[in-house]
């Protein structure tokens, strides 16, 4: 069995934020149960080749076999391209699979979710999806994925069939918010070791 996670980093999804139901609830339970396990969840720029540079270096130091990354929707992609690059444990919640191709339509002003702030989701970031995508996946045990039948953004059957022989639950019905993610937290938590 692999040792507890002591570092936990969360990234969030497209237009949203550290302000998101699921991070916000994250970050109570770690510091609720396990207050002595350093936690980053930080607003990612808009730029994907931005948003893995401010990434790689913050977490450069944190040890491989004790650090852990969350990722929902398109920062579940993000969090594969960090386990991938630097062997880490990886947690992905109705994880994007092919975000370049699904973000094209995107392309121009829009705003984010949990403020009015305006942004704009560029043309040359569907290059810099394309180059942060792993071409393929290691060691399938390293990752735990909660995926929704019922996600209605996202292709379930895509995203299972992109982490096949994962730890998966499988979730019949259910949002691409995961709505019920309360109820999926611990299991998410025990993947990385961190069990009340």
């Amino acid at each position: 069995m692999s040792a507890a996670v002591t570092r936990l980093l969360y990234l969030h999804g497209f237009r949203s934020s550290p302000q998101s139901a699921k991070a916000r609830l994250t970050a109570a339970w770690v510091a609720q149960h396990f207050p002595l396990v350093e936690w980053w969840c930080p607003q990612l720029p808009p730029s994907p080749r931005d948003a893995m540079a401010l990434v790689l270096d913050r977490v450069s130091a944190w040890p491989a076999a004790t650090s852990g990354v969350i990722g929902s929707s398109l920062g579940g992609f993000y969090a594969t391209a960090v386990a991938e690059r630097l062997g880490w444990r990886a947690a992905l919640l109705n994880p994007a699979v092919d975000p370049a191709r699904d973000l094209a339509k995107y392309i121009g002003e829009t705003t984010a979710w949990h403020s009015q702030e305006r942004f704009f989701f560029r043309p040359e970031f569907i290059a810099e999806l394309r180059a942060i995508a792993p071409e393929t996946l290691t060691r399938m045990a390293r990752y735990h994925a909660v995926i929704a039948q019922g996600d209605e953004v996202l292709s379930w059957v895509e995203m299972t069939g992109r982490y096949v022989g994962c730890d998966l639950a499988l979730i019949e019905g259910g949002d691409h918010a995961i709505s019920d993610y309360a109820r999926y937290l611990p299991g998410v938590m025990a993947f990385f070791g961190l069990t009340r």
